[in-house]
């Protein structure tokens, strides 16, 4: 008896858009075996996936809407009962899944490939590995031009 006044306690203190989605589709792992589905249960199963009318056939929009299922993921994982909710392709593991699976999808930042930019951006690096490179041989130049002096500087090519 302690434990079910110990399950009560939790449930209460869960925001009320939770307790009420908890209410109306109840998980199976609180529920005792053999019990009875809700009304709501009964009419979908998973109210967070579309569902097909028996008889016409007919596809029906799930009960919460993409937006409606995205609020009460982030309310049930910040309680810690995330994994009590049905399947939703807005869980936290669905969404890990598919980023694993899609990566960004922003072109270019795959591996091995470029953003096209501007072309000045694409000569950056070979431009600046070009200026380092001139820098570093900097003192041997101008030691070689103070050697020649002033007067025969135009031998040197520019």
């Amino acid at each position: 008896m302690a434990a079910v006044s110990k399950h009560v306690q939790l449930a209460l203190s869960l925001p009320p858009r939770l307790r009420t989605f908890f209410a109306r589709y109840p998980p199976a792992a609180i529920l005792p075996t053999g019990a009875k589905p809700t009304a709501y249960q009964e009419e979908t199963p998973n109210p967070f996936q579309s569902t097909k009318h028996p008889v016409t056939g007919n596809w029906h929009d799930p009960k919460y809407s993409l937006r409606r299922q995205a609020e009460l993921v982030k309310i049930a994982r910040e309680h810690h009962v995330e994994e009590l909710l049905p399947f939703t392709p807005k869980g936290t593991e669905e969404r890990l899944r598919k980023r694993v699976e899609l990566g960004l999808r922003v072109k270019g930042t795959g591996v091995g490939q470029q953003v096209k930019g501007h072309k000045h951006e694409r000569q950056l690096v070979a431009k600046m590995e070009k200026r380092r490179k001139a820098m570093l041989e900097m003192p041997d130049l101008i030691r070689e031009w103070k050697k020649v002096g002033r007067r025969n500087w135009t031998k040197f090519p520019r």
